[in-house]
């Protein structure tokens, strides 16, 4: 992560984003009322908490192979499984927006590229047993600790796959009939990020949903945010400063909103 770029960024985000008062479009504003800023506690919450709280626990050594921008260089490092949770795993905040946006629109079909742990994979799958989640990780290492979670919570609609996202993907969209959600999550490089929406947006219909996390993560990374959220099949995009998230409805207006969360 890139501190100052972060900061300013976060600065910047704070004075100019706003709440709901700022909205005008009925589409978002009962997103953001109803599904960001809900309040409500799920069901699934406490189901994984607990399977948070364990593995903030989790003093197993994984090698770990980072093939993202973390690394750069793809060799394996010693890891506690309590230091990925607590730096690299979501935080509740977000990882709950992700399953409060999975039970909205209940997609049929859920692409998640990097896995990691898998607490982000189970709040995308336990929103609805109707949706099929696809999940790649880049590390078969934390890939089987992700998989003890799955089996944990006793999710049946979760496909792991296991591999380099570059490699792993194209074959994966060749598969699926449809991305109607996406959380992009993996390898924070400008040009893998925008390859890898430029893959999905084939399989993107009118009600898809993608989700890109870190946007302020480093220059690179805000880069890819601002090409995507003005791309011409871009209709509303959504900056939550740690997330950003884009439709591509065609009844709707060409909008950016940056809101407070």
């Amino acid at each position: 992560m890139n501190k100052w770029h972060f900061i300013f960024n976060y600065l910047k985000y704070k004075s100019l984003s706003s709440n709901a008062h700022g909205i005008h479009s009925p589409f978002v504003f009962n997103l953001y009322n109803n599904v960001i800023n809900n309040t409500k506690a799920y069901y699934s919450y406490d189901v994984i908490d607990g399977l948070r709280a364990r593995l903030l626990k989790d003093t197993r050594i994984l090698a770990v192979t980072d093939l993202g921008a973390g690394s750069g260089s793809g060799l394996k490092k010693n890891r506690k499984v309590a230091d990925i949770a607590a730096i690299s795993a979501k935080s509740r905040k977000y990882s709950r927006l992700l399953f409060r946006l999975a039970d909205c629109f209940q997609p049929e079909v859920i692409i998640e590229i990097g896995t990691s742990l898998g607490l982000s994979t189970v709040h995308l799958a336990i929103a609805s047993s109707k949706s099929r989640v696809y999940t790649v990780e880049g590390c078969p290492e934390t890939r089987k600790v992700a998989l003890e979670n799955f089996e944990e919570t006793g999710l049946k609609n979760i496909s792991s796959l296991v591999g380099n996202f570059d490699q792993v993907l194209p074959g994966l969209l060749s598969e699926v009939p449809s991305a109607d959600m996406v959380f992009f999550d993996g390898n924070h490089r400008k040009e893998a990020t925008l390859n890898y929406f430029v893959q999905c947006l084939e399989k993107a219909g009118n009600e898809s949903v993608f989700i890109f996390d870190d946007i302020y993560w480093s220059k690179e990374m805000t880069e890819a945010w601002e090409t995507i959220r003005v791309h011409p099949k871009v209709t509303v995009s959504i900056d939550l400063f740690q997330m950003g998230i884009i439709f591509f409805r065609k009844e709707q207006a060409k909008e950016h909103f940056i809101l407070s969360y």
